[in-house]
């Protein structure tokens, strides 16, 4: 049985953190060797409202704007670091909660990449999060943490093997174990 790669999509979520870089490049370098889609979500944290109508849309186009813009950027560095198209996925609200909705509408996302902050920081509000609840999402969806203070020589080096591990292009299956030799 065939399977198209492109069913499975990696989620990487784009912050202004020092570390997000990392979670990108993994998550592409990943999708580079499996042949999976690379989806990069941008949530817009709601402005607090203006006295004004207009002065509340304008924030909310800005902040799109700006959204915009720190994905395409981001885009292009995984494209010149990877050779991958990231697709961005903007989305208005509070991050947790979009996250998941999109986890549950998007069944093709099977991996989730976050990236850690170096210590002595905190790891991050979302693998706090994964610690103290089950997970990211009702749906089961795998969770990677990629540690802030690697080099992109480490970033590769565990990307690749992990990449081998899930990559779905053979249509072989797997030869069935042997019995020992006697």
């Amino acid at each position: 049985m065939s399977i198209d790669p492109q069913a499975f999509s990696c989620l990487v979520i784009a912050d202004e953190s020092e570390e997000f870089p990392d979670a990108l490049i993994y998550a592409g370098l990943l999708c580079r060797y499996t042949g999976w889609r690379l989806l990069m979500l941008r949530v817009i944290e709601p402005s607090d409202p203006a006295p004004w109508a207009s002065i509340t849309e304008e924030m909310r186009r800005q902040a799109r704007d700006t959204a915009e813009s720190m994905t395409q950027r981001f885009a292009a560095e995984a494209w010149a670091e990877c050779g991958v198209t990231a697709e961005p996925v903007l989305r208005e609200g509070d991050l947790k909660p979009e996250l998941r909705k999109l986890l549950q509408e998007d069944t093709t996302i099977k991996l989730v990449v976050l990236a850690a902050a170096t210590p002595p920081s905190s790891p991050g509000a979302m693998i706090a999060q994964l610690g103290r609840t089950g997970g990211l999402s009702p749906r089961p969806v795998p969770v990677v943490v990629v540690p802030g203070a690697l080099s992109r020589d480490e970033i590769r080096a565990i990307a690749l093997p992990m990449a081998a591990a899930v990559s779905v292009e053979s249509e072989e299956e797997p030869p069935a174990p042997q019995p020992p030799a006697a």
